[in-house]
């Protein structure tokens, strides 16, 4: 049975020893030793053992606490994936321990090297040195013998301690890798947006936000206080950055005086490591929990002095153990794993996103800077860039709602947490002011693109017609819904509650791992039965990539709760099922990481990226338009022409004068109805109170009917100051139009019509001619 269980172990060992790095030699090690029954005898509070097969020995440094008096037995087992490889005993008369034979009760500080036996160590497979996050476990079962060494069949203590070879998948390379891709494809798509590739562009960001937002997934696993396998342990830490779990050692040290000068009490854990241990805890949860009672227990019988920092200790989770070690789970495991001191966490994420935010304000007006000097000087067209030189100041508005919207989980989760830790006063503070911030500008955001997207519906019968025409909606709101098809606008307000829900399951379940387990199962069955069904993604593409980022989270939501063992499964079930979610969540980051590449470097190196991509269902490339092309022609011009010259680039189709995100169009009506603004906003309102907001154009028309056979037909007519119809003298004659400042058929052809050809082609209105400014 054990060469089945080896046999693949060593496939995956020699592909994981690949990415690990490798150590001078070979090397078992442990710095815990955990109880593993109820009233054991023997604690410690510093267990640090090396074994070096190189030199036949071991290296042991315990300070233990013993309250076993007598002559004992050691009973090893040493399991490997829940699988138990070897068990053996040892007397400790036998082996010249002194100290140990016989026990004494009272506190036993040990430190020596201990011989191992060529016969032992050929019994320990090679795998064991090699394999990545090894989770191979040491117990041993301390029982009373007589002076003879006969076993009197009592178990007076039990000690466990979790075995390392040094070599793990969380390497500082991944962590490299990860962020670098995914923050260059957001920075490409910005810059081939600003050439002009919308389409492309809106690609590339969707899929990068996607991507995003995976590696956020994978960090809340992480985040979790389910017991993990050691391997997914590291891999969730693979993926903190993105929430911006960083460690800095001078800023852990600014944040410590921060958190004392303001009254808090900064935990030590990381300063008393050279006289206590930390277990990094990976054991049922109900287990834990009955170690929470036993330290309650220990507290009630101090002193006060003592009591009140231990429970502060307690406040922040970080439980002390009788025997004076810690356990640290969940975002404390998180916490301790980066080397951050869990007071300290909070503040961690904080600044990190801070500097995101500052970092890309940077960035962004030195682009506008870099990009005004470089046209001055003539390095690059005048006319490149445009767009965005002209609105930088929108553009840049609406980069930090993106900006918000890609740290909303990684605040969420750490905020909501520190209103249950109470680490400094001036720290509350700034959690509220960052979670109800961020919380209600992207819920106003989220309502304020639904009111656009409604009012686009109430006038054009189609949400995109505003959505995308607008361009200073697009690129101050766009970040909400361009990943969307237009008629799922709405889709960013569950996408927002699914990051809420989430982050309080993360939050304030700390301790209750499978409640977090199950809440993650509910969540992410919710997403996948929604992404599956509705598929609201801008196009097939995208919808095959989030659906695949869903059904890999739901998988991953039930390992957790396997991890949770309420289905009592086996060690080796457990151990097993880690392996899997590690393989699975490798090779399918790594396909998406590869696919992203491709897809941003096709764009780059292709002389029309947008032409890779079919256009959108929705036909939003019909209604974009730039804007530097706002002031070049008037809406009824647009009108006009599309109604007899077929579609021409560049058209303003934008009749929404009361715009939720931009006030262009009452600039234009205020100029171009050769009248202060506020007399062209008081007529257009008067004539909206005799008459709903209609559309110019027939939804059963096609928008831009370029081919299609044309009628005789009569210009657009004006409009009074009481609504009705208007003549505007042109010369000697009358025109049906508006005089343009630019121009146009208005002026150029509307007096050669003559009455009677007029009365003849108004009997038979164009479908053109229906809607808001024609009698019917």
């Amino acid at each position: 049975m054990r060469a089945s269980i080896t046999r693949p172990l060593v496939a995956i060992a020699s592909l994981a020893t690949l990415i690990s790095p490798t150590l001078a030699e070979p090397v078992l090690q442990s710095s815990s030793l955990n109880a593993c029954q109820e009233e054991s005898g023997f604690t410690a509070s510093l267990f640090n053992v090396v074994f070096t097969p190189n030199n036949n020995s071991a290296a042991v440094d315990i300070v233990a606490v013993s309250s076993v008096q007598g002559f004992v037995k050691f009973d090893f087992a040493i399991s490997a994936y829940g699988f138990e490889i070897m068990r053996k005993e040892v007397n400790p008369c036998d082996s010249g321990l002194a100290g140990l034979c016989p026990m004494a009760a009272g506190k036993i500080p040990l430190k020596f090297n201990l011989p191992v036996s060529e016969e032992a160590i050929a019994q320990i497979p090679s795998i064991a040195y090699n394999f990545p996050d090894l989770d191979a476990t040491v117990k041993v079962f301390i029982n009373l013998t007589d002076e003879t060494g006969t076993a009197n069949g009592k178990s007076v203590a039990c000690v466990s301690a979790d075995i390392s070879n040094g070599k793990t998948v969380d390497l500082a390379g991944v962590k490299w890798a990860t962020a670098i891709v995914a923050g260059l494809a957001l920075g490409s798509s910005a810059l081939v947006s600003g050439l002009g590739h919308s389409n492309a562009a809106s690609h590339v960001a969707a899929n990068a936000l996607s991507l995003f937002g995976y590696f956020q997934a994978q960090a809340m696993l992480g985040l979790t206080s389910v017991a993990l396998p050691p391997v997914v342990m590291s891999w969730t830490q693979d993926f903190q950055w993105s929430m911006g779990i960083i460690k800095l050692d001078f800023m852990q040290d600014i944040f410590t005086w921060y958190q004392r000068a303001t009254g808090g009490t900064p935990a030590t854990i990381f300063d008393s490591l050279h006289t206590v241990s930390v277990q990094v805890e990976k054991r049922a949860v109900e287990f834990m929990e009955a170690g929470m009672g036993l330290a309650k227990r220990h507290i009630a019988q101090m002193p006060r002095s003592i009591v009140e920092p231990v429970a502060k200790i307690m406040k922040r989770a970080n439980i002390q153990t009788g025997s004076g070690s810690y356990i640290v789970y969940g975002i404390q495991r998180v916490a301790f794993r980066a080397g951050i001191e869990s007071t300290n966490l909070f503040m961690t994420g904080l600044v990190f996103f801070c500097l995101l935010v500052i970092f890309t304000v940077a960035c962004v007006a030195g682009w506008k800077g870099y990009c005004e000097l470089a046209a001055k000087k003539g390095w690059m067209k005048h006319d490149t860039f445009l767009e965005f030189r002209n609105g930088w100041l929108t553009v840049l508005k609406g980069i930090l709602f993106r900006v918000t919207l890609i740290g909303f989980p990684q605040m969420t989760i750490l905020c909501l947490w520190e209103f249950t830790q109470n680490d400094s006063p001036a720290l509350m503070v700034l959690a509220v002011f960052f979670f109800f911030g961020m919380s209600i500008t992207l819920g106003w955001a989220a309502m304020k693109v639904i009111r656009i997207a409604r009012r686009s519906l109430t006038m054009h019968k189609n949400p995109a017609y505003i959505l995308f025409s607008d361009a200073q909606a697009l690129n101050k709101w766009g970040f909400l819904y361009v990943q969307f098809r237009a008629s799922a606008y709405y889709f960013i307000v569950p996408f927002l509650c699914y990051i809420l829900v989430k982050g309080m399951f993360v939050a304030f379940a700390q301790g209750k791992g499978t409640v977090q387990a199950v809440g993650f199962i509910i969540i992410e069955a919710a997403a996948l039965i929604a992404a599956s069904v509705m598929r609201p993604w801008m196009d097939k593409s995208t919808n095959s990539f989030n659906i695949a980022i869903c059904v890999i989270n739901f998988l991953n939501s039930i390992f957790l709760l396997i991890f949770t063992e309420v289905f009592n499964q086996p060690p080796l079930v457990t151990g097993v099922v880690g392996l899997v979610l590690w393989i699975a969540n490798a090779v399918f980051a790594l396909v998406l990481l590869v696919m992203l590449i491709v897809t941003t470097v096709i764009v780059f190196f292709r002389e029309n990226p947008d032409g890779r991509y079919t256009y959108m269902a929705d036909d939003r490339t019909s209604f974009m338009k730039s804007q530097t092309a706002l002031t070049a022609t008037t809406e009824l011009d647009a009108l006009a022409a599309t109604a007899r010259s077929g579609y021409k680039p560049g058209l303003d189709l934008d009749d929404d004068a009361e715009s939720l995100s931009s006030d262009s169009l009452r600039r234009q009506t205020g100029t171009l109805g050769g009248g202060p603004h506020g007399a062209s906003t008081a007529s257009f309102q008067s004539y909206n109170k005799e008459k709903p907001p209609r559309s110019p154009v027939d939804p059963s028309m096609p928008l831009f009917p370029a081919d299609a056979p044309r009628s005789p037909r009569s210009p657009p007519r004006g409009y009074g100051d009481n609504g009705g119809y208007q003549r505007q003298p042109v010369g000697g004659g009358y025109s049906d139009r508006a005089p343009s400042p630019f121009g146009g058929y208005g002026q150029g052809q509307g007096h050669n019509l003559t009455p009677q050809f007029r009365s003849q082609n108004n009997s038979s209105p164009s479908p053109w001619q229906r809607g808001a400014g024609y009698d019917h």
